[in-house]
């Protein structure tokens, strides 16, 4: 006798949710111990990347501490308006977009460089890699207050080492911390002293990566070291190298501000060039204390920065998809 069509629906469901539980368990117990480290994780990503979107109501309304986030009056798009409003939107978009398109240019070469030299040392001299790997890191980890000072000890015009060495060519000495046209130079030297070593980890683990017999059969073939490494090296890690560049775009409008406060000192002289959007949104916040303001700041930034991320995606996706991000 046939089943009415009901009940054979509720079988089918029963069915259906009996196998996903079967799959659920069966993944479990197969990647369990991956999915217990991966835990914390996730946790940190749910609670400060996730749940603090609900902060983004704050950006249209005008944020009353007494009043709360959601009692506080609904203004639009007020905040954007007296963001972009001044005369100084250009100048502190510019400075953010050029100058973190610079660090990501001269970062990316500087960190293959690195990681291409560190292979070479691994390969000639093992007992002193762990040193070189060393002295590469440790400026990752000193912090932007103290590389601040370092950048003083150099730069002071009266005092500066510098301006010795410059003093002791015959030539004038140079005033720094008035002169907001070398400043960019400076910071990229800084951010590339400062990071190269840690980015070159990344490559550095790409490159290892690479089977070994690909460069047994070019030397057995006559191929230079050089050659070795722009047919073979580069292609191999250029996947690598585009996922680390997109990434970085996605974050072009988020300054470093340690090297942007700290290291130019928040000299007003220098706010032509060193001026970025998170600075100036610091010192709004902290002379007007607009919260809404730098809520519709950090609202800015993150869309720009998807849309440049997608974008740059799209490009890369029509000159070779299989190197494409998604």
């Amino acid at each position: 006798m046939q089943q009415p069509l009901a009940e054979k629906t509720k079988l089918q469901k029963v069915d259906t949710g009996t196998g996903r539980m079967a799959r659920f368990r069966r993944l479990f117990t197969k990647n369990g111990s991956l999915l217990l480290m991966a835990l914390p994780g996730l946790l940190l990503l749910l609670v400060f990347s996730y749940l603090p979107m609900f902060g983004v109501i704050v950006a249209f309304k005008d944020y009353r501490a007494a009043k709360g986030i959601f009692d506080s009056d609904w203004i639009g798009f007020k905040n954007f308006e007296f963001l972009f409003g001044t005369e100084d939107a250009w100048r502190i978009t510019f400075n953010t977009l050029f100058l973190n398109a610079l660090f990501i240019v001269t970062s990316t070469i500087g960190a293959i460089g690195v990681a291409l030299l560190l292979n070479e040392v691994r390969e000639k001299t093992k007992k002193l890699t762990n040193f070189y790997q060393s002295a590469l890191l440790l400026p990752h980890f000193i912090s932007y207050v103290i590389v601040g000072y370092f950048v003083f000890a150099f730069l002071n015009t009266d005092s500066g080492l510098v301006n010795k060495t410059l003093a002791g060519f015959g030539v004038d000495s140079i005033s720094w911390y008035s002169s907001p046209q070398y400043w960019p130079a400076i910071l990229t030297s800084v951010n590339l002293w400062k990071n190269v070593g840690f980015n070159s980890i990344i490559y550095l683990s790409g490159i290892l990566a690479i089977n070994p017999e690909y460069f047994e059969a070019a030397r057995i073939d006559g191929a230079t070291k050089w050659k070795q490494i722009t047919k073979i090296t580069i292609p191999l890690i250029m996947p690598l190298i585009i996922i680390t560049t997109l990434l970085a775009i996605g974050r072009i409008f988020y300054a470093d501000f340690g090297l942007f406060f700290q290291v130019t000192r928040d000299n007003g002289l220098l706010y032509p060039t060193t001026d970025v959007l998170d600075t100036y949104v610091y010192r709004a916040l902290r002379v007007s204390g607009d919260v809404g303001m730098a809520a519709a700041a950090g609202l800015y930034q993150a869309v720009v920065g998807f849309i440049l991320v997608v974008a740059a995606n799209w490009v890369v996706r029509r000159v070779d998809a299989d190197k494409a991000l998604f």
